[in-house]
Protein backbone atom coordinates (compact mmCIF):
# COMPACT_ATOMS: atom_id res chain seq x y z
CA UNK A 1 0.00 0.00 0.00
CA UNK A 2 1.75 3.05 -1.28
CA UNK A 3 1.91 5.68 1.78
CA UNK A 4 -0.02 8.50 1.66
CA UNK A 5 2.50 10.77 3.98
CA UNK A 6 3.24 14.70 2.89
CA UNK A 7 6.75 14.98 1.82
CA UNK A 8 8.30 18.01 3.85
CA UNK A 9 8.37 21.32 2.56
CA UNK A 10 11.45 21.34 0.24
CA UNK A 11 13.73 24.53 -0.81
CA UNK A 12 16.93 24.28 -3.28
CA UNK A 13 18.88 27.10 -4.56
CA UNK A 14 21.42 27.36 -6.86
CA UNK A 15 24.06 30.84 -7.56
CA UNK A 16 25.40 29.20 -10.70
CA UNK A 17 27.62 27.12 -11.89
CA UNK A 18 31.16 26.81 -13.72
CA UNK A 19 35.06 26.74 -12.88
CA UNK A 20 34.57 27.06 -9.41
CA UNK A 21 38.10 25.67 -7.53
CA UNK A 22 38.78 25.74 -3.76
CA UNK A 23 41.87 27.65 -4.16
CA UNK A 24 40.12 30.55 -6.17
CA UNK A 25 37.73 31.41 -2.65
CA UNK A 26 39.56 32.65 0.81
CA UNK A 27 37.41 31.84 3.45
CA UNK A 28 36.39 34.89 4.03
CA UNK A 29 35.03 34.88 0.65
CA UNK A 30 33.88 31.53 0.94
CA UNK A 31 32.12 31.98 4.05
CA UNK A 32 30.37 35.45 2.40
CA UNK A 33 28.80 32.94 -0.29
CA UNK A 34 27.66 30.24 1.98
CA UNK A 35 25.92 33.01 4.17
CA UNK A 36 24.11 34.64 1.05
CA UNK A 37 23.21 31.38 0.14
CA UNK A 38 21.73 30.01 3.74
CA UNK A 39 20.00 33.69 4.10
CA UNK A 40 17.69 33.15 0.75
CA UNK A 41 17.05 29.16 1.49
CA UNK A 42 15.96 30.53 5.26
CA UNK A 43 14.21 33.03 3.73
CA UNK A 44 12.01 30.70 1.81
CA UNK A 45 11.74 28.55 4.44
CA UNK A 46 10.04 30.49 6.62
CA UNK A 47 7.33 31.06 4.38
CA UNK A 48 7.37 27.38 3.35
CA UNK A 49 6.48 26.28 7.21
CA UNK A 50 3.96 29.71 7.73
CA UNK A 51 2.17 27.52 4.68
CA UNK A 52 3.02 30.11 2.47
CA UNK A 53 2.88 28.55 -1.71
CA UNK A 54 5.98 27.08 -3.11
CA UNK A 55 6.32 30.39 -5.71
CA UNK A 56 6.31 32.60 -3.22
CA UNK A 57 8.77 30.43 -1.59
CA UNK A 58 11.05 30.26 -4.36
CA UNK A 59 10.69 33.86 -5.40
CA UNK A 60 11.39 34.84 -2.17
CA UNK A 61 14.67 33.05 -2.30
CA UNK A 62 15.65 34.39 -5.85
CA UNK A 63 14.94 38.32 -4.51
CA UNK A 64 17.69 37.62 -1.93
CA UNK A 65 20.46 36.18 -4.33
CA UNK A 66 19.34 39.16 -7.01
CA UNK A 67 20.08 42.19 -4.14
CA UNK A 68 23.27 40.46 -2.96
CA UNK A 69 26.21 41.78 -5.14
CA UNK A 70 28.06 38.73 -5.09
CA UNK A 71 25.54 37.13 -7.83
CA UNK A 72 24.98 37.31 -11.51
CA UNK A 73 21.16 38.05 -11.04
CA UNK A 74 19.73 41.76 -9.95
CA UNK A 75 21.97 44.24 -8.49
CA UNK A 76 25.66 42.18 -9.11
CA UNK A 77 24.40 41.83 -13.09
CA UNK A 78 27.18 41.26 -15.86
CA UNK A 79 27.36 43.91 -18.27
CA UNK A 80 26.42 43.44 -21.94
CA UNK A 81 29.05 44.72 -24.74
CA UNK A 82 28.07 47.94 -24.81
CA UNK A 83 28.02 48.44 -20.98
CA UNK A 84 24.75 47.94 -19.48
CA UNK A 85 22.89 45.72 -17.72
CA UNK A 86 20.04 43.77 -19.44
CA UNK A 87 18.58 40.95 -17.15
CA UNK A 88 15.79 38.19 -17.70
CA UNK A 89 13.80 35.99 -15.38
CA UNK A 90 11.12 33.38 -15.08
CA UNK A 91 8.70 31.83 -12.37
CA UNK A 92 6.07 29.19 -13.22
CA UNK A 93 3.43 27.36 -10.66
CA UNK A 94 3.30 23.58 -10.91
CA UNK A 95 -0.06 23.59 -9.57
CA UNK A 96 -1.64 26.10 -12.61
CA UNK A 97 1.02 25.66 -15.10
CA UNK A 98 0.90 29.12 -15.40
CA UNK A 99 4.26 30.97 -15.88
CA UNK A 100 5.60 34.34 -16.65
CA UNK A 101 8.98 36.09 -17.85
CA UNK A 102 10.83 39.17 -18.58
CA UNK A 103 13.62 39.53 -20.88
CA UNK A 104 16.14 42.77 -21.24
CA UNK A 105 15.26 44.55 -18.41
CA UNK A 106 17.63 47.18 -17.54
CA UNK A 107 15.79 49.54 -14.22
CA UNK A 108 13.85 46.68 -12.30
CA UNK A 109 15.49 46.04 -9.40
CA UNK A 110 14.15 42.53 -8.88
CA UNK A 111 13.69 41.44 -12.25
CA UNK A 112 11.98 37.63 -10.67
CA UNK A 113 9.00 39.85 -8.89
CA UNK A 114 8.57 41.19 -12.68
CA UNK A 115 8.22 37.96 -13.89
CA UNK A 116 5.64 37.20 -11.52
CA UNK A 117 3.83 39.83 -11.83
CA UNK A 118 3.35 38.96 -15.34
CA UNK A 119 2.61 35.33 -14.75
CA UNK A 120 -0.40 36.87 -12.17
CA UNK A 121 -1.38 40.51 -13.73
CA UNK A 122 -1.15 40.50 -17.18
CA UNK A 123 -2.52 37.67 -19.16
CA UNK A 124 0.60 36.84 -20.89
CA UNK A 125 3.59 34.64 -20.35
CA UNK A 126 6.30 36.93 -21.51
CA UNK A 127 7.54 40.59 -21.85
CA UNK A 128 10.38 41.81 -23.40
CA UNK A 129 12.42 45.30 -23.17
CA UNK A 130 10.89 48.59 -22.75
CA UNK A 131 7.48 46.83 -22.60
CA UNK A 132 8.24 44.49 -19.70
CA UNK A 133 10.15 48.15 -18.30
CA UNK A 134 6.55 50.09 -18.27
CA UNK A 135 4.61 47.29 -17.02
CA UNK A 136 6.81 46.76 -13.95
CA UNK A 137 6.80 50.38 -13.50
CA UNK A 138 2.47 50.59 -14.11
CA UNK A 139 2.84 47.73 -10.97
CA UNK A 140 4.39 49.55 -8.82
CA UNK A 141 7.66 47.90 -8.68
CA UNK A 142 11.04 49.08 -7.52
CA UNK A 143 13.31 50.46 -10.29
CA UNK A 144 16.50 51.81 -10.12
CA UNK A 145 19.35 53.89 -12.14
CA UNK A 146 22.11 52.46 -13.65
CA UNK A 147 24.66 53.16 -11.01
CA UNK A 148 22.63 50.57 -8.62
CA UNK A 149 23.74 48.01 -10.91
CA UNK A 150 26.76 48.87 -11.43
CA UNK A 151 29.61 47.24 -9.68
CA UNK A 152 33.25 47.87 -10.16
CA UNK A 153 33.73 44.14 -9.97
CA UNK A 154 31.65 43.14 -12.88
CA UNK A 155 33.06 46.41 -15.00
CA UNK A 156 36.51 44.95 -14.22
CA UNK A 157 35.02 41.81 -15.42
CA UNK A 158 33.78 43.91 -18.95
CA UNK A 159 36.85 44.38 -19.52
CA UNK A 160 38.65 41.91 -19.22
CA UNK A 161 36.10 40.07 -21.80
CA UNK A 162 36.94 42.71 -24.54
CA UNK A 163 40.25 42.94 -23.91
CA UNK A 164 40.22 38.91 -24.99
CA UNK A 165 37.37 39.64 -27.36
CA UNK A 166 35.35 36.86 -25.79
CA UNK A 167 31.51 36.24 -24.08
CA UNK A 168 31.93 34.36 -21.28
CA UNK A 169 30.15 32.58 -18.39
CA UNK A 170 31.36 35.11 -15.40
CA UNK A 171 32.33 31.88 -13.43
CA UNK A 172 34.85 31.10 -16.68
CA UNK A 173 36.72 34.61 -17.29
CA UNK A 174 40.26 34.12 -17.77
CA UNK A 175 43.07 36.84 -16.08
CA UNK A 176 44.54 38.71 -19.74
CA UNK A 177 47.37 37.85 -20.25
CA UNK A 178 49.98 39.97 -17.96
CA UNK A 179 46.80 41.80 -16.07
CA UNK A 180 46.28 41.71 -12.25
CA UNK A 181 42.48 41.04 -12.11
CA UNK A 182 41.12 40.64 -8.41
CA UNK A 183 40.17 37.17 -7.28
CA UNK A 184 37.51 36.34 -7.22
CA UNK A 185 35.73 38.37 -10.43
CA UNK A 186 37.57 35.62 -12.88
CA UNK A 187 34.83 33.06 -11.57
CA UNK A 188 31.80 34.31 -9.94
CA UNK A 189 28.65 33.26 -9.16
CA UNK A 190 25.76 32.94 -12.38
CA UNK A 191 22.38 32.54 -12.71
CA UNK A 192 20.43 32.25 -9.93
CA UNK A 193 17.36 30.06 -9.40
CA UNK A 194 14.78 28.27 -6.52
CA UNK A 195 12.33 25.66 -6.57
CA UNK A 196 9.95 24.69 -3.72
CA UNK A 197 7.99 22.12 -2.48
CA UNK A 198 5.11 23.26 -0.61
CA UNK A 199 2.95 21.86 2.39
CA UNK A 200 -0.13 21.64 0.29
CA UNK A 201 2.16 19.34 -2.70
CA UNK A 202 3.34 22.19 -4.83
CA UNK A 203 6.54 22.77 -7.15
CA UNK A 204 7.48 26.04 -8.23
CA UNK A 205 10.76 27.00 -9.86
CA UNK A 206 12.25 30.87 -10.66
CA UNK A 207 15.22 31.44 -12.50
CA UNK A 208 16.93 35.26 -12.65
CA UNK A 209 20.18 36.31 -14.60
CA UNK A 210 22.06 38.86 -15.78
CA UNK A 211 23.29 36.66 -19.00
CA UNK A 212 26.74 36.71 -19.94
CA UNK A 213 29.43 39.07 -19.79
CA UNK A 214 30.16 40.76 -22.97
CA UNK A 215 27.10 39.07 -24.78
CA UNK A 216 25.61 41.10 -27.64
CA UNK A 217 23.25 43.84 -27.08
CA UNK A 218 19.63 41.73 -27.01
CA UNK A 219 20.64 38.62 -26.34
CA UNK A 220 18.39 36.26 -24.40
CA UNK A 221 19.63 33.16 -23.00
CA UNK A 222 17.65 30.27 -21.35
CA UNK A 223 16.59 31.53 -18.15
CA UNK A 224 13.31 32.99 -18.72
CA UNK A 225 12.43 30.50 -21.31
CA UNK A 226 9.84 28.40 -20.09
CA UNK A 227 11.06 24.83 -21.08
CA UNK A 228 14.50 25.59 -21.37
CA UNK A 229 16.12 27.13 -17.83
CA UNK A 230 13.03 26.75 -15.93
CA UNK A 231 10.09 24.50 -15.57
CA UNK A 232 7.65 23.54 -12.93
CA UNK A 233 4.64 20.57 -13.07
CA UNK A 234 3.24 19.05 -10.44
CA UNK A 235 3.14 15.72 -12.02
CA UNK A 236 6.78 15.90 -12.45
CA UNK A 237 9.15 17.72 -11.24
CA UNK A 238 10.37 21.80 -10.98
CA UNK A 239 13.43 22.59 -12.66
CA UNK A 240 16.41 25.60 -12.60
CA UNK A 241 19.04 25.45 -14.44
CA UNK A 242 22.24 27.68 -14.76
CA UNK A 243 25.05 27.81 -17.43
CA UNK A 244 25.98 28.20 -21.13
CA UNK A 245 22.09 29.15 -21.82
CA UNK A 246 22.38 28.34 -25.67
CA UNK A 247 23.04 24.29 -25.18
CA UNK A 248 20.03 24.49 -22.51
CA UNK A 249 17.63 26.38 -24.83
CA UNK A 250 18.63 23.78 -27.99
CA UNK A 251 18.03 21.23 -25.05
CA UNK A 252 14.88 22.18 -23.64
CA UNK A 253 16.67 21.05 -20.60
CA UNK A 254 14.29 21.54 -17.81
CA UNK A 255 11.40 20.47 -19.74
CA UNK A 256 13.66 17.15 -20.76
CA UNK A 257 13.66 16.25 -17.16
CA UNK A 258 10.09 16.34 -16.57
CA UNK A 259 9.24 15.16 -20.11
CA UNK A 260 11.61 11.98 -19.43
CA UNK A 261 9.83 11.40 -16.10
CA UNK A 262 6.08 11.93 -17.78
CA UNK A 263 6.50 9.87 -20.66
CA UNK A 264 9.52 7.04 -19.52
CA UNK A 265 8.23 6.65 -15.97
CA UNK A 266 12.23 7.56 -15.00
CA UNK A 267 12.20 8.98 -11.44
CA UNK A 268 13.76 12.17 -10.73
CA UNK A 269 17.46 11.57 -10.63
CA UNK A 270 16.99 9.06 -13.52
CA UNK A 271 15.83 11.85 -15.66
CA UNK A 272 18.19 14.61 -14.45
CA UNK A 273 21.18 12.50 -15.15
CA UNK A 274 20.04 11.43 -18.57
CA UNK A 275 19.60 14.84 -19.62
CA UNK A 276 22.72 16.13 -18.00
CA UNK A 277 24.34 13.38 -19.87
CA UNK A 278 22.29 13.61 -23.67
CA UNK A 279 21.59 17.35 -23.44
CA UNK A 280 24.66 18.84 -22.08
CA UNK A 281 27.37 16.36 -22.01
CA UNK A 282 26.77 15.01 -25.72
CA UNK A 283 26.56 18.62 -26.94
CA UNK A 284 29.44 20.49 -25.27
CA UNK A 285 27.14 21.86 -22.83
CA UNK A 286 28.12 23.01 -19.71
CA UNK A 287 25.92 23.61 -16.46
CA UNK A 288 23.53 22.15 -14.15
CA UNK A 289 20.25 21.98 -12.32
CA UNK A 290 18.12 22.03 -9.25
CA UNK A 291 15.32 20.04 -9.64
CA UNK A 292 12.79 18.41 -7.36
CA UNK A 293 9.51 16.27 -7.24
CA UNK A 294 6.43 16.48 -5.38
CA UNK A 295 7.53 13.68 -2.91
CA UNK A 296 10.15 15.77 -1.79
CA UNK A 297 13.09 14.05 -4.06
CA UNK A 298 15.90 16.52 -5.21
CA UNK A 299 18.80 16.60 -7.14
CA UNK A 300 21.64 19.06 -7.83
CA UNK A 301 23.41 18.10 -10.97
CA UNK A 302 26.07 19.58 -12.68
CA UNK A 303 29.05 18.80 -15.20
CA UNK A 304 31.34 21.78 -14.05
CA UNK A 305 33.97 21.89 -11.55
CA UNK A 306 31.42 22.94 -9.24
CA UNK A 307 27.79 24.80 -8.66
CA UNK A 308 26.79 27.05 -5.78
CA UNK A 309 23.91 25.56 -4.36
CA UNK A 310 22.02 24.55 -1.33
CA UNK A 311 18.69 22.93 0.20
CA UNK A 312 16.80 22.78 3.06
CA UNK A 313 13.58 20.15 4.18
CA UNK A 314 11.27 21.05 6.91
CA UNK A 315 12.60 22.96 9.83
CA UNK A 316 16.08 21.44 9.43
CA UNK A 317 19.21 23.67 9.09
CA UNK A 318 20.11 24.54 5.30
CA UNK A 319 22.99 22.22 3.87
CA UNK A 320 25.42 24.16 1.33
CA UNK A 321 27.60 23.28 -0.94
CA UNK A 322 29.90 24.69 -3.80
CA UNK A 323 32.59 22.62 -5.40
CA UNK A 324 32.25 19.10 -6.45
CA UNK A 325 32.62 16.58 -3.72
Amino acid sequence: MQSTQQAPVTLLVHGGAGTLMRADLSPTQEREYREALGQALRAGQALLLQGGTALDAAVAAVCVLEDCPLFNAGKGSVFTHEGRNEMDAAVMDGATGQAGAVAGVVSVRNPILAAQAVMQRSGHVFLMGQGAEAFARAQGLALEGPEYFHTAHRWQQLQAALAQNQVMLDHDGQRPQGQSVPEPIERKFGTVGAVALDAHGHLAAATSTGGMTNKMFGRVGDSPLIGAGTYACDATAAVSATGAGEFFMRGVVAHDIAARMAYGGLSLAEATQATVREKLDATGGRGGVIALDRQGHYQLAFNTEGMYRGVVQGQAEPQISIYRD
